[in-house]
């Protein structure tokens, strides 16, 4: 699985990625990005586009880390 994360601290609500990719980013009430669907099995071209798309840079694709339940 691949995740999405947003760095809110760098987050500036250009809103970009929203235009990019509006299933699975919007800007919430305090102008900052939420992200809608926040893991894929793999990550769709528009998704990519929306993350290169931030002019702060607040935007990652990785892979998700797998949590144990103990």
């Amino acid at each position: 699985m691949y995740e999405i994360r947003v760095d809110e601290e760098k987050c500036c609500a250009y809103g970009n990625c929203v235009v990019a990719a509006p299933d699975v980013f919007a800007l919430g009430e305090t102008d900052k990005v939420i992200v809608l669907q926040p893991e894929f099995p793999s990550v769709p071209p528009h998704v990519y586009r929306a993350v290169r798309s931030c002019p702060a840079y607040a935007l990652t694709v990785g892979r998700a880390e797998a949590t144990e339940e103990r």
